[in-house]
C-alpha cells in the first residue's frame, strides 16, 4: 500500500495542508511537490498565519485526493513535521519543486508552464518566498473502487 500511496503523491501538486493556529484547527489548499530522495514534501509560502501556525505548532497533515466517482477515489494523509530551510538548501529545493511540478503538469494536463506564478500564487509583493520541508512520519491511505 506505501507504494501506491506514494504514487499518489508523485502524481499530483495540490494538496491540503491541515495546521492548528491558535487553538483552532485550519486546512488550505498548497501547491506541493513529494520529493522521493528525501521522502518529504516540500513547499513554500509567504509570511503570514500558516508559517506562524506551523512554526508554534510543527506538526501537519497533509490531505491528497484523486477523485473519479462517490465509488472510485484515492486518498493519502502524510502525517508530519514542518521545518524551515534557508540559505543554499532553499534555493535547491525550490528549484527542484518547480521542476517536479512542471513535469507533473506536463503529464496529467500536456501543457507546460513557464513560470512559477502559472501554477502557485505565492510568489507576490511581500518579500522573499520561505521555502519549508514536510519530514514524513506516516503515510495512510484508503480507497474506494467498484
Amino acid at each position: 500500500m506505501r507504494k501506491e500511496n506514494i504514487n499518489l503523491l508523485c502524481s499530483n501538486y495540490i494538496g491540503h495542508l491541515a495546521f492548528i493556529f491558535q487553538g483552532c484547527p485550519y486546512v488550505v489548499p498548497i501547491t506541493y511537490y513529494y520529493e522521493q530522495s528525501l521522502d518529504c514534501i516540500i513547499g513554500y509560502s509567504a509570511e503570514g498565519y500558516k508559517i506562524n501556525a506551523m512554526r508554534s505548532n510543527p506538526e501537519v497533515t497533509l490531505e491528497v485526493d484523486e477523485i473519479k466517482a462517490a465509488d472510485k477515489w484515492k486518498s493519502v494523509l502524510v502525517h508530519g513535521i514542518y521545518e524551515e530551510i534557508h540559505g543554499s538548501e532553499a534555493k535547491l529545493l525550490l528549484h527542484q519543486f518547480a521542476l517536479g511540478v512542471k513535469n507533473i503538469i506536463a503529464r496529467k494536463e500536456q501543457k507546460i508552464p513557464q513560470f512559477i506564478s502559472e501554477y502557485s500564487s505565492k510568489l507576490d509583493d511581500r518579500g522573499i518566498p520561505l521555502v519549508y520541508k514536510i519530514n514524513i512520519v506516516e503515510i495512510i491511505g484508503r480507497k474506494r473502487t467498484s
